[in-house]
């Protein structure tokens, strides 16, 4: 290893972010809802109900986390670098041909759900696989680093889509689709072209390579293991740890789903019924810069939940943040109706739902070995997809059976929320990384 000229590490973290600020397209998807459901009497061109909607969403979450299960199979035959390439293209093809396709809500469910997720899935766990070999010593930073780019790209897609520029919405109109559709298109051709680029760094360190200065942890001394012991898939679908982390990540994930969703409906429901605006324009563009802090402190909190987690541990550190998570959810409906409460309240929400994807993967990493984390963490990850199933239509379904549009309707979707994740809370106490095999 002296002689042997070895790639910078932080070029890694860089080409992840290129590749997740491409893959957080799903969470800018409440930035197309109201287009989306504005009825056909009213001059909409899709006229699809709030579940719908939601389920074009929750199709492309749950496709995300079915299809990262099978990436993580095709890591002994195909290298991680073109697992990468093949998920930009997919992702890519999934959204142009949901410009493409037509108005209908199937084409809507097949191309940008059920394509387009897995394009999300077949990429994802590449950047946190590669940046965890990298960089043993601060898993739970470079895993927050390597998703970071998640959150914040969805910032970036909102705002392109809503406002920047005029907002590509309003003002484009490619080969003469109508915005939304026209926007699929461009972004599909942007988002191909990120994680291509990305991918041109997702490479293995040399074998037998480690950082200087850096030993690996030994166990502890009841015998437990952080890190220390590699598990194969089917080891840790053995043990309870696997079925503990699995029920907290669909509970905590399932409020922030929920949230992405549904914020802008919320918010246009409650900032009117509270007086907070006097349009549903008005409302609108308060809710879309609930959308974007939303989104910015979903990146940050991946950031800093990771690096916290380095230093107060993995299980410690999700214990708060399940817990501070299902507080604010318990709250958010008395707190969207005012401009700031709907702000500050989307906001530490997205902090807090951007900790599981920092947390989640790094407790994986410590509890079942770093070797097979990318083939391990996409079994954890199906937790996501029931919760963005779960989340979405929980809230839809409560939306659409609402008389009169009430806004009492929200509030027991986000009590539901606010309990799941006190609920993972009380599993992160009972939580322990397994005993090594040779105890």
């Amino acid at each position: 290893m002296a002689n042997e000229k070895v790639m910078n590490r932080w070029l890694v973290v860089a080409g992840a972010v290129l590749i997740q600020l491409a893959l957080g397209a799903i969470y800018a998807w409440s930035v197309f809802t109201d287009r989306l459901t504005l009825s056909l009497a009213a001059g909409g061109v899709y006229g699809f109900s709030a579940r719908q909607a939601a389920w074009v969403f929750s199709a492309g979450l749950a496709s995300f986390a079915v299809v990262m299960v099978v990436a993580g199979r095709l890591q002994s035959r195909i290298s991680l670098q073109k697992l990468a390439v093949a998920g930009g293209i997919v992702l890519g093809l999934g959204y142009v041909g949901g410009g493409l396709l037509g108005t209908s809500f199937a084409a809507q469910l097949i191309c940008i759900g059920l394509v387009g997720g897995a394009g999300i899935g077949l990429a994802y766990v590449v950047p946190i696989a590669i940046g965890v070999k990298w960089f043993p010593d601060r898993k739970g930073m470079v895993t927050g680093l390597a998703v970071a780019g998640f959150g914040f790209g969805a910032t970036i897609w909102v705002k392109l889509a809503g406002s920047w520029f005029g907002g590509l919405l309003n003002t484009t109109h490619l080969f003469g689709l109508p915005g939304v559709q026209s926007v699929f298109v461009i972004y599909g051709i942007v988002f191909a072209g990120l994680v291509l680029l990305g991918s041109l760094v997702m490479v293995d360190p040399p074998e037998g390579w480690q950082p200087a200065g850096w030993e690996p942890p030994p166990p502890d001394s009841t015998g437990a293991v952080n890190g220390a012991v590699e598990l194969s898939s089917r080891e840790m679908l053995r043990t309870p740890q696997y079925w503990m982390l699995v029920l907290m990540f669909t509970g905590s994930a399932l409020a922030g789903l929920m949230v992405i969703y549904c914020i802008r409906l919320f918010g246009i429901d409650a900032l009117q019924a509270g007086g907070a605006a006097a349009s549903t324009a008005a409302a609108g563009t308060v809710a879309g810069t609930a959308m974007a802090w939303y989104a910015i402190l979903n990146g940050l909190g991946r950031i800093v939940w990771g690096t916290v987690s380095d230093r107060l541990g993995r299980r410690l550190s999700l214990l708060l943040m399940c817990t501070l998570q299902g507080v604010i959810m318990l709250l958010f409906f008395t707190l969207g109706s005012s401009a700031a409460g709907l702000i500050i309240g989307a906001s530490f929400i997205g902090f807090n739902f951007g900790g599981n994807f920092a947390l989640f993967p790094a407790a994986t990493a410590d509890f079942f070995g770093n070797r097979n984390v990318g083939r391990n963490y996409g079994w954890v990850f199906l937790a996501y997809g029931v919760a963005g199933i779960a989340g979405p239509q929980i809230a839809g379904w409560f939306k659409d059976a609402a008389q009169g549009g009430d806004v009492r309707a929200w509030l027991t979707p986000f009590i539901i929320a606010g309990v799941s994740c006190l609920v993972a809370a009380g599993i992160a106490l009972v939580l322990r990384p397994p005993r090594s095999a040779a105890t």
